[in-house]
Order: structure tokens, then sequence, then C-alpha cells
């Protein structure tokens, strides 16, 4: 099963419930991998805190142009839809950071000047976190323009038969479509504020032109927002759980602590939590 977590925008506590999620299944002896599809800035790893066992380069086709047999005819550069290949008189360039690694300007190419090469845009990390969870993250290459091909390949990794908790990057661009696509159900993490509810709505819609059960988890929460609790409502949006704005969790997360460890108070929100999510599912074989 893949349950990921996301949320319209940044700091609303998105990875704190998803690994949370994923010690407390953990602990309750599930299976358990954890995947951090966040590439450009990861840190799940700081909370669950694995042994890294591998890492592996990231890689991606870049066509690599051979300048000899080239004659400039400018048939790669004119069907590029990316405008990553431009041909003056004399030469032919690439552009790699706009490519998109379609390889159509191989295809196309009428003297066969243009093969496919690679390039490095980041690497993958593997290991095992502490309960026995599996742990996979992504990391890319700083001024890397394009993550989706990073997540792509984090999600290679997928073990079966274990509940996959999906770390999904905050807000509604492509990595975030790339990465909840092939989710069973999305998590929404949001907190009870304007700018929070604004991007809830537009974060919802993301998931729900996909087809995807999604319930939403209210953090900070420190009375009722009823804006949020209307557009709740009306949307039949399920709140599968609620944390409350505590000085305490803030204090535990600057020092890079799991929650359920250090303030075990708060297992029943993630039993709920669970539990909710199985029945947003509505199928039997996904009952902790």
């Amino acid at each position: 099963m893949n349950i990921a977590f996301a949320s319209g925008k940044g700091g609303t506590g998105k990875t704190t419930v998803a690994v949370n999620l994923a010690y407390f299944l953990a602990y309750s002896h599930q299976q358990v991998q954890y995947l951090d599809c966040d590439v450009e800035e990861p840190n799940g790893h700081i909370f669950l805190k694995p042994e890294i066992h591998t890492r592996t380069p990231a890689m991606v086709m870049v066509p690599v142009i051979d300048q000899d047999k080239c004659i400039y005819c400018g048939e790669c550069s004119e069907k590029c839809q990316f405008n990553a290949i431009v041909t003056l008189p004399s030469s032919t360039l690439l552009f790699p950071e706009l490519c998109h690694s379609c390889g159509l300007c191989v295809k196309v190419c009428p003297e066969e000047a243009i093969h496919k090469g690679e390039r490095e845009i980041g690497f993958i990390e593997k290991g095992k976190a502490i309960q026995d969870i599996q742990f996979v993250h992504g990391i890319l290459n700083v001024g890397e323009p394009m993550a989706g091909p990073l997540i792509q390949g984090v999600k290679h990794h997928y073990e079966q038969n274990h509940v996959r908790i999906i770390d999904a990057p905050p807000g509604t661009s492509c990595p975030v479509v790339k990465t909840i696509r092939d989710a069973d159900v999305v998590v929404m993490v949001t907190e009870p504020t304007p700018f929070g509810l604004h991007d809830l709505k537009i974060a919802v819609s993301v998931a729900q032109n996909l087809g995807k059960p999604t319930g939403i988890v209210i953090n900070h929460e420190n009375g009722e927002f009823s804006p949020l609790m209307d557009y709740l409502t009306k949307n039949r949006l399920p709140v599968l759980t609620s944390l409350p704005e505590d000085r305490e969790i803030a204090r535990h997360y600057s020092m890079g602590n799991l929650l359920l460890q250090t303030l075990p108070i708060y297992i029943d929100q993630f039993m709920e939590l669970a539990v909710n999510i199985g029945r947003l599912l509505g199928k039997t074989k996904y009952r902790w």
C-alpha cells in the first residue's frame, strides 16, 4: 500500500506526521518502507536516523552531438519542444538543464550525429532506520532544475509487501504529481490559517484530479478555524487526525527527535490516523 503525504505549502508538518506514522506502524509489527521524495530538501533522515547501506548516482539520458557529423540542418532544434538544442550556422548547442531526456533528437537526426549519453543529477541512498524501517531518499544536485527523474528513481526502490510511506515535496508542481500519482491514498497535512487553507485547496484539487482518496491532518490546531472546517465539510474531506499547537512538539522537532519516542502521549493520534486511513480506503485488507 502506498500512503503519500503532501501539503499545499511548506512548514505544515508533513514530514513530522509521515515519519511518526512510519514509526507507529513499524512498532505495530507492520513491514514499513519510508521513501523521501522531497529530493530538493529531504529531511526524513533527521528523525528516522537510518544507517545508510548503499549510495548510487542518479543518471538521466542526455544527447551527445557529434559536431563532425552534424550538417546543421536544424531538424533537432526544430523538433525539440523544450528548446534544449539550438542550431547555429556552424555548430549545434545543447543546454542539458533544459533537456527532458525524451530522445526525440536522436531519432530525427538525418545524419545520426546525435547519440545517447548520461549525466548525473543527484544520488539515491538506501538503508535501515529505527524499528527496521526500510529507508530510501534522493538528494538532487544543487542547481538541478528538474526533480522528476530523481523522484522516479527513488520510487524504483519500492519493496514488495511493505506499507510504503511516501513523503512528497510541498506545493502542487510537477514533482508532487510525480510523487502521488501511484498513491493508494493521499494524506494532506495542513495548518488552520488563511495561508494554509488557500494552499490546501489547490493541493486537494491536484489529488482529486488524479482520482486519489484524500484525507486531512490538521497540525498546530489551537481552536477551531471555521473557514477550514467549512471547506472540509462542504467538500466532504475527512479529518484523519489532528495535532495541537504544543511548544514541546516544536522543541523536540528542533532537536531531530521523533514525536512518538519523546512524547508518547500522542500515540492515540497516530493510531487514529492509521485506522482512518484504512477506513478511507474502505478495503478490509488494509486493516492494521
